[in-house]
């Protein structure tokens, strides 16, 4: 007896071990009626993006998505093409193995699931609000028509609030009965927090609307949880908030992408996803002193250790050009250059002689940038085989000849070396317009003007104060004078 119920229980693991491993990876088996294509796509939602993860073909009147490899948590599309027409299906860690089936032509109301309690409440849950949608809009519709017609829409509003009011209990009986399906984590994140009512007749009401927008921003909202990545809805309650609800200047971003990056540090997924995603997001930033941004993400997270996916190599680079950044930033004090003044009609006339290099130009005495007195000081660096330098040029000779009398200074540098320093003497010839400017180079480089200003290209545009402090930077000649326009009318409002 005793050997007959060892064989048993031995039977029994077996069979638990074999069903165990055959549930390894995924498999998605899909039936769809209407559908005339042989080919099926297998797409997934990755924050704003959606790409392709899986084709297959059909297979005894059906599809079959397999993988040896478990899927990643999340959101994913049943492609089908030509039209590239889908439907989604939610894939958690524990329903990798289903079938469905359903009629194309309207996959969301004739769908039928088998092997997946995930997808049974989340189209119960569509097909739901599928249902409650037309009615809303046809609601709101007769409010509006009800305004027009300058008519009472009190009932009509009180039906409208009725049914946003059994809306909102099915997704909190969701929420609350089914509190770990990634089915009540998307429709709680979907949810749109409640705001106190506030006096938005004052300033201060708005104020305190605003601040509690940004409190509660997230409060429905876990940024922690890998699987919201793989929908659209996380990423557009974060950029709602970095560009709706947080002010537009770096101090304020800095402030909000720490406060971001500390909801989503208790995973590391999560973690990796947002410090990369935000990176890239203000490395590429076309608005003048976001780099600051950058900056910041750089110094406070990458450089220290707390990005470990990147490689080595890539993460000197990171630093480095961020610490090259730095001292660059809006608000930063210039660094201090003191440069020879090229004395460009000396230079054009020994070049036409002069068989030396080294002796084909002519310097004159050093000029301090730091040192120059005026209100505001224009940093412009420069090169003669610069094609948008000679399209730039035309615009800072007529900007300069309207701000010089305005004590205005434009510090040129030539960015030449010493080869190639006469023809710098030459640019300024052919343009006579630019003989007024403080027009210096450095045919060795040996103030390191190239580094302290991070000069990869040209033409490099700063504006200064008297101060030396950095107040507008890489702006195009086109915006120049609208920026020191604006720069002189705030000091007489001083």
């Amino acid at each position: 007896m005793q050997h007959r119920i060892t064989y048993i229980i031995l039977l029994l693991t077996l069979s638990f071990l074999q069903h165990g491993f055959g549930q390894e990876g995924y498999e998605i088996k899909i039936k769809l009626d209407g559908f005339s294509n042989d080919t099926l796509l297998l797409g997934y939602q990755y924050a704003d993006k959606q790409y392709i993860k899986d084709t297959v073909f059909r297979t005894d009147d059906q599809f079959t998505f397999k993988g040896e490899e478990p899927l990643d948590c999340g959101m994913y599309l049943i492609i089908m093409p030509p039209e590239n027409r889908y439907f989604q299906v939610l894939v958690n860690d524990q329903d990798q193995h289903f079938s469905l089936s359903t009629i194309a032509t309207d996959p969301v109301e004739n769908i039928s699931i088998n092997g997946s309690d995930e997808n049974d409440l989340f189209y119960t849950y569509l097909q739901y609000i599928g249902k409650q949608s037309p009615k809303a809009q046809k609601l709101n519709t007769k409010i509006n028509e009800l305004k027009e017609a300058k008519q009472e829409t009190k009932k009509v509003s009180a039906d409208l609030d009725k049914l946003n009011k059994e809306v909102l209990d099915y997704q909190l009986n969701i929420i609350d009965k089914h509190p770990q399906s990634l089915t009540a984590r998307i429709v709680r994140t979907s949810r749109e927090i409640e705001v106190p009512e506030f006096d938005m007749s004052s300033d201060e009401g708005k104020r305190a609307r605003f601040r509690y927008l940004q409190e509660h921003w997230f409060d429905n909202a876990d940024l922690s949880d890998p699987c919201l990545i793989r929908t659209s809805l996380i990423h557009k309650k974060v950029m709602t908030y970095l560009e709706k609800l947080t002010p537009q200047h770096p101090d304020s971003l800095n402030k909000a992408i720490d406060f971001i990056l500390d909801l989503a540090k208790n995973n590391e997924v999560t973690k990796q996803h947002w410090l990369s995603t935000l990176l890239n997001k203000y490395a590429n930033s076309k608005v003048i002193g976001l780099d600051a941004i950058y900056v910041h993400l750089i110094m406070n997270y990458y450089a220290k250790g707390e990005a470990p996916w990147v490689e080595e190599e890539k993460l000197i680079e990171l630093v480095d050009n961020a610490m090259k950044t730095e001292p660059l930033l809006i608000g930063k004090i210039a660094p201090e250059i003191e440069l020879p003044l090229l004395d460009y009609e000396a230079t054009v006339e020994k070049a036409k002689t002069e068989e030396d290099v080294h002796k084909k130009f002519v310097l004159g005495e050093k000029v301090s940038l730091h040192k120059l007195d005026s209100p505001y000081k224009i940093l412009f660096i420069w090169a003669p085989d610069c094609g948008h330098c000679k399209k730039s040029m035309p615009k800072m000779i007529e900007f300069y000849d309207k701000f010089k009398d305005k004590g205005v200074k434009l510090f040129a540098i030539c960015h030449q070396n010493y080869k190639d320093t006469p023809d710098c003497a030459d640019f300024i010839i052919e343009r006579p317009g630019m003989m007024s400017w403080i027009n210096v180079t450095d045919p060795y480089f040996r103030s390191r003007y190239q580094t302290l200003y991070n000069v990869k290209s040209t033409p490099q545009l700063y504006i200064l104060d008297s101060n030396n402090e950095i107040l507008m930077k890489r702006i195009g000649t086109d915006q120049l004078e609208e920026v020191m326009n604006e720069l002189f009318k705030r000091e007489e409002k001083k």
